[in-house]
């Protein structure tokens, strides 16, 4: 009698079965398609999932990229989220591709399993099964027109988000954070920031730098009361510092946002 085999890849169109027993059970009656006959072997090869559509045959068509999708997160990796399209297939949405200004360590911080989210389709890769999915792409980048949102000298008010060693992020409008140096907080030398600062603090600071290119908004909150004249002195400083010795160097700041305050 020839053996007949279903192989675990024939399983599913999208599923990754590990194991027959993940979908089927001893002496479960099932539909099955015969893929092919080896009478040497005296084996026939079968397959279930060719009784069903195929979703990745009109994957390409059906979410073309800027094409705007709904669904739930299915689930949480450290570098991501699935979001079901439909049944069997997900997109997942990297953590680069949630916040053009916030750094986020982990999805967790904005997902959670379960929410119905929006999100645009940013590239479908059909050979390897993959859709790439993007939250920021529904909005614009708040970067492009940075100029016209803050200037240097503006008095910005907003609440600390985090505290590090080496000063205190605020959160300013347009979800954009920017940095108080811990040498911009007081004309006092300060030697810890959680001495004069707590997270949900309300601060008034002043903009004192503005690099479009790295991203980056410096703040001073000890300059919020300055003059015009005191302002144009503090710039001549923070101008004349090395690349090295840059106050509100933030590049190193949001990179390592993970600092715990001293």
């Amino acid at each position: 009698m020839a053996t007949r085999l279903v192989h675990v890849t024939e399983l599913s169109w999208t599923k990754r079965v590990a194991k027959p027993s993940d979908v089927l059970k001893p002496d479960q009656e099932i539909e099955a398609i015969v893929l092919g006959v080896n009478r040497d072997e005296q084996k026939i090869s079968l397959g279930i999932r060719q009784l069903e559509a195929n979703p990745w045959d009109n994957a390409e068509q059906k979410y073309q990229p800027g094409t705007r999708v709904k669904g739930k997160i299915r689930n949480l990796t450290s570098y991501g989220a699935f979001l079901e399209l439909e049944e069997g297939l997900d997109g997942m949405i990297h953590v680069s591709d949630i916040s053009w200004t916030r750094k986020i360590n982990h999805p967790s911080e904005v997902l959670k399993k379960g929410d119905e989210v929006e999100a645009q389709v940013l590239e479908v890769d059909k050979p390897n099964q993959r859709i790439a999915l993007g939250l920021k792409q529904l909005e614009k980048d708040p970067w492009e027109n940075i100029e016209q949102l803050y200037k240097v000298g503006d008095l910005v008010t907003g609440k600390v988000t985090k505290l590090a060693s080496f000063g205190a992020f605020v959160g300013l409008q347009h979800d954009i954070d920017g940095l108080v140096h811990i040498s911009q907080i007081s004309e006092e030398r300060v030697e810890k920031i959680k001495n004069v600062l707590k997270p949900d603090q309300e601060v008034t600071a002043r903009v004192i730098k503005i690099d479009k290119g790295e991203r980056r908004i410096g703040l001073s909150i000890k300059a919020a009361s300055y003059n015009d004249e005191q302002l144009k002195e503090e710039q001549k400083l923070l101008d004349a510092l090395k690349p090295g010795d840059d106050l509100v160097a933030l590049q190193h700041a949001f990179d390592a946002v993970g600092d715990k305050p001293e």
